[in-house]
């Protein structure tokens, strides 16, 4: 009885070595049966780089707006199209609305032209636009006045009501 049990015992030992190098089998042919995918071949186009238009608001002069874009090229798919951009409303205007410059403080006042300048180095600019590195802006002094001794002007309102308070 216990050659019959371990008899038993050696058929399923058997049977179970065998149904796991089955999988083994199995699993090993799967993977070698995988094909690796190719890599995606990289297109070498003779299509040129973007070239991008100034941004031009849809209202007013800043805010929400389009540029176009155009590129050459022989066989290429797409030669222009559209993008949605933003003018910043805080921009000087004066030196382009894609310009952003860092600005010196104002210069003392030229008494022969009354004005004061100062200049700014380009800070940044939005989408590759065509800034000038520094730039110059001048505006107005203000009122000019000559200086007047204050001391002497009210001593002599101060005199002139003292004779007229006598002469009358």
């Amino acid at each position: 009885m216990q050659t019959q049990q371990y008899l038993q015992q050696r058929r399923k030992f058997a049977a179970a070595f065998l149904a796991f190098i089955f999988i083994l089998a199995a699993v090993d042919t799967a993977e070698a049966g995988k094909k690796e995918k190719p890599e995606k071949k990289v297109k070498k186009s003779d299509c040129g780089e973007w070239q991008w238009s100034v941004c031009v608001p849809t209202s007013g002069d800043c805010g929400l707006g389009t540029r176009e874009g155009t590129r050459t090229g022989v066989e290429c798919k797409q030669t222009m199209k559209t993008q949605r951009c933003k003018i910043p409303c805080n921009w000087k205007k004066q030196f382009g609305a894609e310009c952003k410059y860092q600005f010196q403080a104002w210069g003392e006042c030229d008494l022969n032209t009354a004005l004061k300048t100062r200049t700014g180095s380009l800070k940044r600019a939005l989408h590759n636009a065509d800034c000038q590195k520094t730039v110059t802006i001048s505006k107005p002094c203000g009122k000019l006045t000559k200086p007047k001794p204050q001391a002497e002007s009210k001593k002599k309102k101060k005199e002139g009501k003292k004779q007229e308070k006598m002469l009358d």
